[in-house]
């Protein structure tokens, strides 16, 4: 027989029950309901129900039947008009239990078969739980297979499975590990992955990390919506309808086996805890591919979850804090402390938003590792069995699960990855190359200043000694045609700069190369080397000789400022005419 899909509705007075049997046929159908139990038949469909509060039969029933769309909608009275039917969209849960093909169970749940919510012990659950850490070796001394997967229920499941599941968990031959040697083998596998140079780039380059922390996921939208209704009302079903699920999502929780668990104290809390780590997993993975899954989404999320890949067991939910962050920061690709508390606070909304939000984002890790190779055995260890188990599971409990991971702190020290020491050092050597490269800039602009400066002075030098030069020149000129005394004048200084010296000996002119050198060495004029007791009438005297004794040149290339000057020609100083 097939189990065909169907969907449940309610207003205060009926329920509706909408039942999709395309080709079946309709003329040959059965309905029957009483109290919780419902079943319907047409060949080859067949559904039973086990509702969450009881109806009956009053004559106000109806049924109708769309042939264009195969679906028969059956509206029933409720047993008490205006009751409230909790966990209507929970459909594994409302799928009746299989019964034991045994003459007699071995195990038999009582009351399995009317509510399945009642099956969860209603004592309120305990999370002040015990320190000390939970010991296997007395275990493993007397048994070597260790357990692990839902509830820890499973044990000897891998040994045949080592090369698959080489690329899907950590552990390398978890049935002969036990819990304590997994964590010392996972916290030195994470010290040993990190990588400081990774970490400081999202640290400091962390444009893409604040478009991340923008994203607003699905459930973001339906807590705001959650927290109005609160404010309003008290009454918690009236947010139970916000979040629902697509008809994949529906197709999915039909194909799973309604089952009950039967765990002990123990291996209920370690359930609840692993749901946290698993969660917080899957609110990063959600944020940083911004609701987009791709090839890498199933590594991310069983990476950043050491129950996934390391079988890990918890004893607190401060511990689970300290992993995800520690992981977080070794493993993805986006490495930041920011991205870590992100996801706690998502966790949180989901808790709070209760079973239906938490059953959603589990069919979506679900169909996650069922589209990816070889990590749908995670879904057989784990999600598959978290699936059925949240459909009853009581809404308190997550609300004080919820509780219980808002009251955890989380700070980077605690982490054990030396964070804040990192980050110091890192920001130590930015604030010297920040000053370093601020010395450079002002000792270059400084040597441009000096450099303009020392450029704009011989600019003004050198204009300044042209106009010197050119005036010079033209007076030359003027006092050439004024008196034969100051033409002599004028020739005797470029006279003694190009030659040498002269000395009045007995009327007679002689070189005196001595007082050339040492005059012209020391930069004195060398027109102070005549005796002061020359007279007007000597120096014309000594004018006509020299006009006989030296000859004025031109070379060539003279410019016009020393087309004045005067050269000696060697060995002419008395000439033979």
């Amino acid at each position: 027989m097939l189990t065909p899909a169907f969907d449940l509705s309610q207003d205060p007075d009926f329920l509706t029950i909408a039942i999709r049997v395309p080709y079946a046929r309709v003329s040959e159908f059965d309905v029957y309901f009483e109290g919780s139990d419902f079943k319907f038949y047409a060949k080859p469909y067949f559904l039973r129900l086990t509702l969450p509060g009881r109806i009956v039969e009053n004559g106000s029933e109806q049924g109708s039947y769309d042939a264009d769309k195969g679906i028969f909608t059956i509206r029933l009275p409720k047993e008490t008009p205006g009751q409230h039917f909790e966990g209507l969209n929970m459909l594994t849960a409302l799928l009746a239990p299989r019964k034991s093909r045994t003459a007699k169970p071995l195990v038999e749940e009582i009351g399995a078969s009317e509510i399945p919510e009642e099956v969860v012990d209603d004592e309120e659950f305990d999370w002040e739980i015990e320190q000390t850490p939970y010991e296997e070796v007395s275990e493993s001394a007397l048994n070597p297979q260790c357990h692990y997967g839902f509830g820890n229920l499973r044990s000897g499941v891998l040994q045949r499975l080592q090369d698959e599941l080489s690329d899907v968990i950590d552990i390398k031959d978890p049935d002969f590990t036990p819990a304590a040697e997994r964590r010392q083998k996972r916290l030195a596998a994470e010290l040993a992955k990190f990588d400081p140079d990774h970490y400081l780039a999202d640290f400091f380059e962390d444009e893409a990390i604040e478009q991340i922390l923008k994203y607003n996921p699905w459930w973001t939208d339906k807590y705001s919506k959650m927290t109005a209704f609160l404010e309003k009302s008290q009454e918690q079903e009236n947010h139970a309808t916000l979040v629902s699920f697509s008809e994949e999502e529906k197709y999915q929780l039909r194909k799973f086996v309604n089952k009950s668990y039967l765990l002990d104290k123990r291996a209920c809390r370690q359930v609840c805890y692993s749901l946290i780590d698993i969660l917080l997993a899957y609110c990063y993975e959600t944020r940083v591919t911004e609701g987009e899954k791709n090839v890498e989404s199933a590594w991310n999320i069983r990476k950043l979850s050491p129950t996934l890949c390391w079988f890990e067991t918890w004893t607190n939910v401060h511990d689970i804090m300290v992993s995800f962050g520690r992981r977080v920061l070794c493993y993805p690709l986006y490495r930041h402390f920011k991205l870590v508390m992100k996801a706690y606070r998502d966790t949180i909304k989901i808790l709070q938003l209760g079973k239906s939000a938490v059953l959603k984002c589990l069919l979506d890790i679900h169909k996650i590792f069922q589209e990816n190779d070889p990590a749908y055995i995670l879904n057989d260890l784990y999600i598959s069995d978290y699936c059925v188990w949240i459909q009853k599971v009581k809404s308190k409990k997550l609300a004080a699960l919820a509780e219980a991971l808002k009251e955890v702190s989380l700070t980077k020290a605690q982490l054990g990855l030396e964070l804040e020491e990192l980050e110091a050092a890192a920001l130590l050597v930015q604030e010297e190359e920040t000053a370093l490269k601020a010395a450079h800039s002002v000792s270059g602009q400084q040597t441009l200043c000096s450099s303009s400066e020392a450029s704009d002075s011989e600019d003004s030098d050198s204009s300044v000694s042209s106009g010197n030069e050119d005036s010079g020149s033209d007076s030359e000129q003027d006092e050439l045609k004024d008196s034969p005394s100051e033409t002599v004048n004028s020739l005797q200084g470029p006279f003694l700069e190009e030659s040498s010296a002269f000395l009045i000996v007995d009327g007679g002119v002689r070189r005196n190369t001595a007082i050339q050198e040492s005059d012209a060495s020391q930069g004195k004029p060398l027109a102070s080397s005549w005796p002061l007791g020359v007279s007007g009438p000597l120096i014309e005297e000594l004018g006509e000789q020299l006009k006989t004794t030296v000859q004025v040149s031109e070379p060539k290339g003279t410019t016009a400022v020393n087309r004045s000057n005067i050269q000696e020609r060697d060995g002419c100083q008395t000439p033979n005419n």
